[in-house]
């Protein structure tokens, strides 16, 4: 069953949804394995510090942060991952690491990744680690009303930035200027 202040909220809002039960998953990667559905459809829930408030990011299980682009777009200095012992008291009846991506039940922004809105339905960890639920994305939007961003956010086998790439090695010599002389 999960968490029931979730299970209140999404019965009260009279939408479908589903509750699996499945193997330990500590990440929203291993959720996706487990449940057997594609990553990009399993969400991932970062907590992260934005200008001294906490904030959520849900984003595809196989996606990850750019953090330059998330800070460009959300014209802020300061972001950062939140540490989990500032947050889990926010979760009282959750796992720490299986936070639903329902920030607004728990006093958090949501910010989401435009790739999710992009499929018809997701699965997500409802507040434990063996537990799951799965829905359709337009009731979860309509429900947690994210504002969704374009960027911030790198698909799998993006190409990474240029500072992260490595340059390419020259030969030893390559570069070097040899000064010859007589002695004398």
């Amino acid at each position: 069953m999960p968490v029931q202040q979730l299970k209140e909220f999404l019965d009260g809002a009279n939408v479908e949804y589903m509750c699996l039960s499945h193997p330990p998953a500590f990440t929203a990667q291993q959720l996706a394995h487990h449940v057997k559905i594609a990553g990009d459809r399993v969400v991932k829930t970062v907590i992260i510090e934005l200008d001294g408030k906490m904030a959520m990011l849900v984003m595809p299980a196989t996606w990850r942060i750019r953090w330059d682009r998330l800070s460009r777009i959300l014209d802020t200095d300061f972001i950062d991952l939140a540490d989990e012992q500032e947050f889990e008291d926010r979760f009282p009846d959750c796992e720490v690491g299986a936070m639903p991506p329902f920030g607004n039940l728990f006093g958090m922004s949501v910010y989401c990744s435009e790739a999710l809105t992009e499929q018809p339905e997701l699965a997500f960890a409802a507040g434990s680690h063996t537990e799951s639920v799965h829905m359709k994305t337009t009731d979860f939007l309509n429900l947690v009303q994210p504002m969704v961003l374009n960027q911030g956010f790198v698909k799998p086998g993006a190409q990474k930035p240029a500072w992260l790439t490595k340059r390419r090695r020259q030969p030893a010599d390559a570069g070097k200027q040899t000064v010859s002389g007589m002695a004398g």
